[in-house]
């Protein structure tokens, strides 16, 4: 079944009482990080940390992805081996991928564990085509702030200019067929700028968009989600190309617009990512009630 990735949360490896407190947040997917959320010192400490509550918290339906340091520092192989065969764990994050040939060096420590890049680098985005087609890859999150500092931009709302850095991105893993997610939003408390941002990502194409705090949760996974309008076209339009199809007819005209097959493939997909997100939150309850 489709996953959804509405919203990926950032939790400090180092932090436990973050560790109890994820496994009950309404998120997606959570991104377990060992790199710029723990400190130099701290480093060997989460990486046991880590791994001690992927093995005995039930973090339910939600994707579970454990980002390491990079291998041009001295903790990144030793993080990649730690949850290589992790059974706790979805996927690996490589941070600062800059090509194909950073994913190579993780995946020969990883085997066949699932890897996610994050693409925060120019040089990145002018390789995003070929990152997004290895073989490995099955996500890329989106580091906006690393981004930002790289170019040297200016903080606008509209994020004009990092707009070429998410199109790169965006249309390769769309070619590739990979989930991708929006880069952060730093004002947690900022609930209407963080709306704003979300629906800006939505419209856009990207699947969800990562966190730093729970409190950005509930406004995310609404912007990501279908809305009620949107259940009820998709499942009118494929009603009425099938009736046209029977008889005999191509398209269909529904609210006075066009109905072709590539309305039908998108309303399907639609419905799709509804069932999935109601699919994960019964599976959600049915664990917290399980557990208590």
């Amino acid at each position: 079944m489709l996953r959804p990735y509405r919203s990926v949360l950032y939790i400090p490896g180092s932090k436990e009482r973050a560790l109890e407190k994820a496994r009950d947040l309404a998120v997606d997917a959570i991104i377990f990080d060992l790199e710029d959320a723990v400190a130099p010192d701290e480093k060997a400490a989460a990486r046991a940390t880590l791994a001690r509550f992927l093995a005995e918290v039930d973090y339910g339906p939600r994707a579970r992805i454990v980002r390491i340091n990079g291998f041009d520092t001295e903790w990144g192989r030793a993080d990649a081996a730690a949850f290589a065969d992790h059974p706790g764990v979805d996927a690996i994050l490589v941070p600062k991928v800059n090509g194909p040939a950073d994913l190579d060096a993780v995946a020969a420590v990883t085997g066949e564990m699932p890897l996610w890049a994050m693409m925060e680098t120019a040089l990145g985005m002018l390789n995003a085509a070929a990152i997004a087609a290895h073989p490995r890859l099955e996500g890329m999150v989106m580091g906006t702030n690393d981004l930002a500092k790289e170019l040297g931009s200016r903080f606008r709302a509209d994020r004009m200019p990092l707009m070429t850095g998410l199109g790169l991105c965006l249309l390769a893993a769309k070619a590739s067929g990979r989930v991708i997610v929006d880069g952060v939003y730093n004002a947690f408390k900022d609930e209407a700028g963080l709306a704003a941002e979300c629906a800006q990502g939505r419209d856009m194409g990207f699947d969800g968009k990562t966190l730093i705090h729970p409190a950005q949760v509930e406004i995310t996974n609404e912007a990501f989600a279908p809305s009620e309008a949107e259940v009820d076209l998709a499942r009118r339009q494929i009603e009425a190309f099938n009736a046209a199809q029977a008889q005999g007819q191509g398209v269909a005209v529904l609210d006075g617009r066009i109905v072709e097959n590539l309305h039908v493939v998108t309303a399907q997909a639609v419905l799709a990512k509804m069932e999935a997100i109601r699919a994960q939150a019964m599976t959600a309850e049915r664990i917290a009630v399980g557990a208590e």
